[in-house]
């Protein structure tokens, strides 16, 4: 029996959701080595990998520590809520899309008690109403922010919310999952923040299945036996590191991935957090700008909308379908999510990856060709 395995062949198809993402073909080759994660040589790389990580989110060595967990986003937020707040603990919720509403399900469903405060989706928060939710109840400990609201596509100011929480005393906890490598972030400067929690497969341009937490060592410390959960307890995956080396991963890693955020981040490293923006920034621009050519409204205003991800408005036009539009552009090597998280419907396009404005121009018109295709010729949106 032949058991040699040809190589891996790769579609042309231009991945255009918040994550995951278009990756580069160096950090997809990466997945192409069988690795024991026990072996010293990943040791070695898994220590510098979370080196890499904390300084990537402006972590200061001995204050701050790395640390992975298999899975997704809301794994690492699910493990940050459960470590950072007591059971029956009280943390405000700025209520900014659907991904708060599932920091707000998470916590509930671990034992806490979350607290939305209510703010328009289609606006950044703002710190003064967080002020005064937290004067208002001094019970609320901490501040869950999500800093990049994918369900609306706004960006939220995660400096001035987090002065705000820092002058009232508080802690925070901040959901990087679609900031982290795009957006500024420097967590020496913000004491207030107990924990930044992502994901690789976003900004990063890394691959889905492993997240980490950027954390302040003496909260974990703090936090100690009260996760009530042994695999979302940052603090065990502390203290394991402690015992076992910053090589050490607590239960089996996805290896392969982790050797290809390895790969990503060297990317990273070659363009430049602020460059890298600048990309994400100019898709968006050629997209929205795009869709505003073809007669369709983005969901958001021009000056509130963010560099990660476009929501569009649904066409009115009864031949309007959703799932068809999907298959269209997916015929033409684009595919975007299938789903929205807006209160009205939407579609849905990231504009992060390993892509360009080129690139998002060749989606546009992939855009216009597949509203062609199904019929949709009445372009005003669905507002109800």
């Amino acid at each position: 029996m032949d058991f040699s395995v040809p190589p891996c062949e790769f579609r042309a198809m231009l991945l255009l959701t918040p994550g995951p993402v278009t990756t580069r073909p160096e950090v997809r080759a990466a997945l192409c080595e069988d690795i024991a994660p026990w072996d010293n040589s990943f040791k070695d790389f898994l220590a510098d990998l979370r080196a890499r990580i904390l300084v990537l989110a402006g972590g200061v060595t001995g204050t701050h520590a790395t640390l992975p967990l298999q899975g997704c986003g809301h794994f690492i937020t699910e493990a940050a809520l459960r470590t950072f707040l007591p059971p029956g603990g009280r943390i405000l919720v700025p209520a900014s899309g659907a991904y708060a509403d599932r920091m707000v399900r998470l916590a509930r469903e671990a034992g806490r008690v979350p607290v939305p405060l209510p703010i328009d989706q289609g606006r950044p928060a703002d710190p003064a109403a967080i002020v005064r939710a937290l004067a208002e109840d001094p019970t609320l400990t901490h501040v869950g922010v999500v800093y990049s609201e994918t369900g609306s596509g706004v960006i939220h100011d995660v400096p001035a919310i987090g002065a705000a929480v820092r002058q009232a005393g508080r802690r925070m906890i901040v959901d990087a999952v679609s900031a982290i490598g795009a957006l500024p972030l420097d967590m020496s400067a913000q004491p207030e923040i107990d924990a930044v929690v992502f994901t690789t497969n976003k900004c990063l341009e890394a691959l889905p299945g492993i997240a980490f937490t950027v954390a302040r060592v003496d909260r974990l410390l703090e936090g100690e036996g009260q996760a009530g959960s042994w695999s979302f307890d940052l603090t065990s995956i502390y203290q394991h590191a402690l015992r076992s080396g910053w090589g050490s991963f607590r239960f089996t890693p996805p290896a392969q991935v982790l050797k290809a955020v390895g790969r990503a981040l060297d990317f990273h490293d070659a363009e430049g957090r602020p460059a890298r923006l600048a990309r994400y920034t100019a898709n968006m621009r050629t997209l929205y700008a795009g869709v505003r050519a073809m007669g369709l409204k983005p969901w958001l205003a021009e000056q509130a909308q963010g560099p990660v991800i476009v929501n569009v408005h649904a066409p009115a036009d009864p031949a309007w379908d959703l799932q068809r539009f999907v298959d269209a552009l997916k015929r033409r090597d684009v595919l975007i999510s299938n789903f929205h998280n807006t209160p009205t419907p939407t579609f849905r396009v990231g504009c992060i990856g390993a892509i360009t404005p080129d690139d998002m121009g060749r989606a546009v018109q992939a855009m216009r060709e597949a509203l062609d295709e199904i019929g949709v010729k009445q372009r005003e949106p669905v507002l109800t």
